[in-house]
């Protein structure tokens, strides 16, 4: 790769890196885990950069997406928890009810299969419309939209299931 381009795609990492982090760490709930996935979405970025027109940030979180759901797949799904295997994680002991909401939410998002896991994380971490989730996933807009729905009636019915502070004490 050319100096300037080798100098563009540096900053790129350099302005994005972290945002695309959070993206991945999101999707998979293992930091080294969404290091390995930006990394492995990176040097493909990498090698198509002088090809690369546009949004360049929006090619990288597609090919995150894609590899996520990819690797998810050959897994053969073996991290998709039933959602009677989920166990309940607030108790009486625990003293902050933010902190243990927000477990119990990462533990249902977590148990989310990988394509609703990446809709929900496109739709309202990054906050992009349906139409634009879709082009992003390489699906129609009314997959976006039926995902989208089962993701959060199954997180509802997860995180519904998981005891108050209040009514446990």
């Amino acid at each position: 790769m050319k100096q300037p381009l080798e100098d563009e795609f540096t900053a790129f990492v350099a302005e994005r890196g972290q945002a695309l982090l959070r993206i991945a760490h999101a999707m998979t709930g293992d930091r080294e885990a969404a290091q390995d996935l930006v990394q492995g979405a990176l040097a493909k970025a990498y090698s198509h950069w002088p090809r690369i027109h546009g949004d360049a940030e929006a090619y990288v979180r597609k090919i995150l997406y894609n590899d996520r759901v990819s690797a998810w797949r050959k897994a053969g799904n073996r991290n998709e928890v039933s959602v009677a295997d989920v166990p309940e994680r607030m108790s009486a002991a625990r003293h902050d009810d933010d902190v243990a909401e927000r477990l119990a939410l990462r533990e249902a998002l977590l148990s989310l299969p990988a394509r609703q896991r990446a809709v929900l994380v496109m739709r309202y971490l990054e906050d992009r419309s349906v139409e634009e989730t879709a082009e992003a996933l390489g699906c129609r807009p009314g997959t976006v939209v039926s995902q989208a729905s089962r993701a959060l009636a199954k997180l509802r019915d997860l995180v519904g299931r998981v005891t108050p502070l209040e009514a446990s004490r």
